[in-house]
């Protein structure tokens, strides 16, 4: 008897939504073309679900917008909110129409279910003693990260917990990496090329306001970043 060479789980991932507001291919690829040279590398290859609800009335060739995501170095994989035709077009083009749902309740168990006791294992943050310079990467897996030093332009730093950065941001900060929507980012100046939490990232003209080379606290709310000042009160 052979053994076994695979298994089917499911799994839940963290995947870009493109959110369409207009129809017109030429703005679109000009306009995501200007957002992805501002950080190239965290967009390259990156999957993309494309959401129609908002273009539903509008002509739209599925096909076309494929191949302008593929020139622009993403990876489209499904689209959502389409109409029976889009999803139609989508299959043809080997496109998964994927079933958008915002909101998931947890399922409730019945009292005289077995009760399941989760371990909680602490990991300690991972302590980078200086700067990160411009071409690396770190990752804290599982863990916070905190920097006593900048994060230079072209740096990238990843955590799946917070990320205190007790310098200048300058390059990009990715917190929650594994789809934790309770992350933060903490820094002493945001001046970033891009911010993530939990999958919601912003560019760095999205952060160019009254937060811009101050102290500031980075999180998501309601299924987009908030930035708020460092020290509260």
């Amino acid at each position: 008897m052979s053994t076994q060479s695979f298994e089917l789980k499911g799994n839940l991932f963290t995947l870009s939504v493109l959110h369409l507001f207009d129809a017109d291919l030429g703005n679109v690829k000009q306009q995501l073309s200007d957002k992805i040279s501002q950080a190239p590398k965290f967009f390259k290859g990156a999957p993309i679900v494309i959401n129609l609800a908002d273009v539903q009335e509008q002509s739209i060739v599925l096909s076309d917008l494929k191949r302008i995501l593929a020139a622009l170095a993403l990876n489209p994989v499904g689209i959502c909110n389409g109409t029976e035709q889009h999803n139609a077009e989508a299959k043809e083009i080997g496109l998964s129409v994927l079933n958008y749902t915002k909101d998931v309740k947890p399922v409730t168990q019945d009292s005289q279910d077995t009760q399941i006791v989760e371990k909680e294992v602490y990991l300690g943050a991972q302590v980078i003693n200086g700067t990160v310079r411009s071409g690396q990467q770190i990752y804290a897996k599982d863990r916070d990260l905190i920097v006593l030093g900048a994060v230079s332009h072209g740096a990238e730093v990843i955590a799946d917990g917070n990320i205190h950065i007790y310098g200048t941001l300058r390059g990009r900060a990715i917190a929650g990496a594994q789809g934790n929507h309770e992350a933060s980012i903490y820094c002493q100046k945001l001046e970033a090329e891009l911010v993530s939490v939990g999958g919601s990232y912003w560019i760095s003209d999205s952060l160019q306001g009254e937060h811009w080379g101050k102290a500031c606290q980075i999180s998501q709310n309601n299924e987009s970043l908030e930035l708020t000042a460092l020290v509260k009160g």
